[in-house]
């Protein structure tokens, strides 16, 4: 595609973004329009807005690295997407969410779970593992964009991070939940369109059918790398061996930490406060489903074949063609797609990185300036929602700083890291103010604290894949991890942290109830 035709596009883009943070803006006329919109959102753009959220570059580019790599076997987390992501959270979480909402006034993760426990100590808990862990999180998630743009476009690319970082910013600091909703919506129908083409595309050029294809990419298992064979690759149409040390990264950190930790995001749940009635939360079931089948099953699906087209135009696997795994599909969409595709597939990606940075800043933003400092810029007016918009922006800067650090192949992991700890820290509180009368004060306390230490600890001292990097256990202890013995090192801290934080909420509340 010539530049002229690309700036149109990008400019027609950039024309929209503005227009519906416009119509935000003017229709946040107080910190309750900011941060849910008044109450009143359109089911169809909650649930678009819902998956978009969800899904963000690195599902597109980092996991679509992942599965180009390693295999189909990551197909099980589309699955978990769409029953845990979409139809427990929307029928067994949105609905008492939106009602407990509704009852407390809640207008933020935070203040929904210290409101329904009567505790300050919960709400600032909660807004502050969200203002300090999420940055994280985003991060990775602006290096997904980042990184495609560099690839697609030889874009320099801490230019491409900044102007990225700058268009989010506007339209988050100004339009509130509505600018961002109203953004994600169209962003997901861009991200919807994309894949549903890709994945026809590439049956296409090939010209194999569904059947042939999966036979061919079955017949290449002798091909995996020695490398990847070491860590119980068995091929790209086949699981890992169980028990490898590739199993535990694809079951305990990305199928169950991403499947499972969906549930705990709070930029999702949020989203269910968002809407009038319980009515409209079940119309979005349906939208949900379809849209994480389409971008996420194309991309897990097209990933792992992109290494027939690559052995059949390069002679290489996908993994032999580039060092990092999250350039992988980059370099797919610019070798077998057609020249216009890839500067559509741009905005694919800018929409699904816009769509959850959008969310996640906002969300910071509110933790900030709602829950962790909830008089800042409100003593002259109590409407204003001047402290959030200072918050969103204090997130947006630390989110750019830590995108720097990150290192090669970071994206699936990290984002799998994040919504575990999510998972650890907020599921069995949140859980229980939905479905336990018997949980206490005390009970939530202890669950947080329990399932954030545990965490972290199992990140700095048991897990190798974050304690070899951090390096404080070889400091203190001369080891990479406390235990070195296959395969404690490499089981997820989700497996260690999540049993526990529910043992404390459970233990805790039955004691101090008693009491």
């Amino acid at each position: 595609m010539s530049n002229l035709g690309l700036g149109i596009i990008i400019i027609i883009y950039m024309f929209l973004i503005a227009l519906f943070g416009y119509l935000g803006y003017k229709k946040s006329k107080n910190a309750s329009d900011f941060l849910l919109g008044g109450r009143k959102t359109n089911p169809i753009i909650m649930a678009l807005s819902y998956g978009a959220a969800f899904i963000s570059a690195s599902a597109i580019v980092g996991f679509g690295g992942y599965a180009a790599t390693f295999g189909m076997g990551i197909q099980w987390l589309c699955v978990l997407n769409m029953l845990m992501g979409v139809v427990v959270a929307f029928i067994f979480f949105g609905r008492r969410t939106r009602k407990l909402g509704e009852k407390h006034d809640a207008r933020t993760f935070s203040q929904l779970l210290g409101a329904h426990y009567g505790s300050r100590t919960v709400r600032v808990f909660i807004a502050v593992v969200i203002f300090i862990g999420m940055p994280m999180y985003a991060a990775v998630v602006m290096k997904g964009g980042a990184v495609f743009i560099e690839q697609m476009f030889g874009i320099d690319l801490d230019l491409a991070l900044l102007v990225f970082t700058l268009i989010v910013a506007a339209y988050v600091i100004t339009g509130g939940i509505k600018g961002v909703m109203y953004t994600d919506a169209m962003q997901a129908t861009i991200m919807f369109v994309c894949m549903a083409f890709m994945l026809f595309w590439f049956y296409h050029s090939m010209g194999m059918g569904f059947t042939e294809a999966n036979r061919e990419l079955t017949n290449i298992a002798h091909l995996v790398p020695e490398r990847f064979r070491e860590l119980g690759h068995q091929g790209w149409t086949s699981m890992p061996v169980s028990g490898s040390p590739q199993w535990f990264t694809l079951v305990t950190s990305l199928i169950m930490g991403v499947g499972i930790g969906c549930l705990a995001q709070p930029q999702l749940a949020v989203r269910f406060m968002t809407v009038e009635s319980t009515k409209q939360l079940n119309r979005g079931v349906f939208i949900g489903c379809i849209f994480i089948f389409f971008v996420v099953g194309s991309i897990y699906h097209v990933g792992p074949l992109s290494n027939l087209f690559f052995l059949k135009t390069e002679g290489k696997v996908a993994a032999d063609m580039v060092s990092d795994m999250d350039k992988i599909v980059p370099l797919f969409i610019d070798k077998a797609m057609p020249g216009w595709f890839g500067a559509v597939f741009m905005l694919c990606i800018l929409s699904a990185s816009m769509s959850t940075l959008s969310a996640q800043f906002h969300t910071m933003g509110a933790a900030f300036g709602a829950d962790i400092f909830p008089k800042l810029g409100r003593r002259k007016n109590e409407n204003s929602s001047l402290g959030v918009r200072f918050g969103v922006l204090v997130a947006i800067l630390v989110s750019y700083g830590i995108c720097y650090t990150l290192s090669a192949g970071i994206i699936a992991r990290g984002t799998a890291l994040f919504m575990g700890v999510c998972a650890a820290t907020f599921l069995p509180t949140y859980f229980c103010s939905l479905y336990w009368k018997g949980a206490t004060r005390k009970g939530a306390v202890t669950s947080l604290w329990v399932g954030a230490l545990a965490s972290m600890f199992a990140m700095i001292f048991l897990h190798k894949a974050e304690a070899a990097p951090i390096g404080l256990c070889k400091l203190l202890t001369g080891r990479d991890v406390l235990i070195d013995v296959y395969p404690w090192y490499a089981i997820d801290p989700i497996i260690f942290a999540l049993p526990l934080s529910v043992l404390a909420i459970v233990v805790v509340s039955l004691a101090s109830k008693a009491k």
